[in-house]
């Protein structure tokens, strides 16, 4: 395995690479980092030479410094490691990330794998989780603790468990990741106002997407990302929709072999 950073538009990112053979870049959620993808780490190296890193704002990257393009830091990370052409497997935030970066650089991506994701532009219906609105006014008033817990229990328990009815290991691990974005205020700072957004954004040009698709969903997940999911599949020329019983908002980490067997089945079968 090699590990580095790479300087991109004033900021250190950093990110692993191991394996040989198709790449395959793995982008984490926007509450964790690239340790969300241990699960599947060993297992995928096996096959693909595989690329995860961690945003600009979480883990070992630098925090940011104002309004950054995700879209753009992943280009200039291809850029740097001599990638023309990948599988991309983003989960949430990074769901979002690269079904733009496919409609803005299709001739990079091989396909796709959004996990538990809306497209940019999707409208959310209905009212907001209660937990959400408390959320925002922890931060608000520089509360991280509670910020990070609000967090944890919105994504890794969703809005239809209790705490204690959820993974305690799988929990931990997150909360771990979480404090450093919640800190960080990385969300303020680098993403409640992104940089260049999609125009017209994704929701708008889905059927654009010619690459094959994997959509992948927890059903214990907010119903309108599980709404999105079918959005994607039925939009996406040629797409397929996976939804994994039993977990919410990271069904990699809660259910690490049935996401494993998935991808590999998607991708090999490509």
């Amino acid at each position: 395995m090699t590990s580095g950073y790479v300087r991109i538009n004033g900021g250190n990112i950093y990110y692993e690479m191991a394996g040989q053979g198709e790449t395959l870049v793995l982008s984490h959620a926007g509450f964790v980092d690239s340790g969300m993808w241990d699960d599947q780490w060993t297992e995928l190296t096996r096959h693909y030479r595989v690329i995860r890193y961690d945003l600009r704002g979480f883990g070992k990257s630098d925090p940011a410094a104002g309004p950054v393009s995700r879209r753009d830091d992943l280009l200039q990370l291809l850029n740097h490691l001599a990638v023309e052409r990948a599988y991309l497997l983003g989960c949430s935030l990074s769901g979002e990330l690269i079904l733009d970066f496919a409609l803005e650089h299709q001739e990079r991506v091989a396909a796709l794998i959004p996990v538990s994701a809306t497209p940019s532009g999707f409208a959310m219906q209905g009212e907001p989780p209660p937990l959400l609105l408390e959320m925002f006014g922890a931060m608000q008033q520089g509360d991280w603790e509670c910020t990070s817990d609000l967090q944890i229990r919105l994504w890794v328990d969703g809005m239809f468990r209790q705490p204690g009815q959820v993974n305690a290991v799988v929990r931990q691990r997150a909360a771990a990741m979480n404090r450093i974005p919640v800190e960080n205020q990385t969300f303020a700072i680098a993403d409640s106002q992104p940089v260049q957004p999609l125009n017209p954004p994704a929701v708008e040009r889905l059927s654009e997407i010619n690459v094959p698709t994997l959509v992948i969903a927890g059903a214990l997940d907010h119903p309108e990302i599980l709404r999105a999911a079918d959005v994607m599949a039925a939009e996406i020329r040629g797409a397929r929709k996976l939804v994994l019983p039993n977990c919410a908002h990271v069904p990699n980490m809660e259910k690490p072999q049935e996401f494993n067997r998935a991808v590999l089945e998607f991708l090999q079968g490509l």
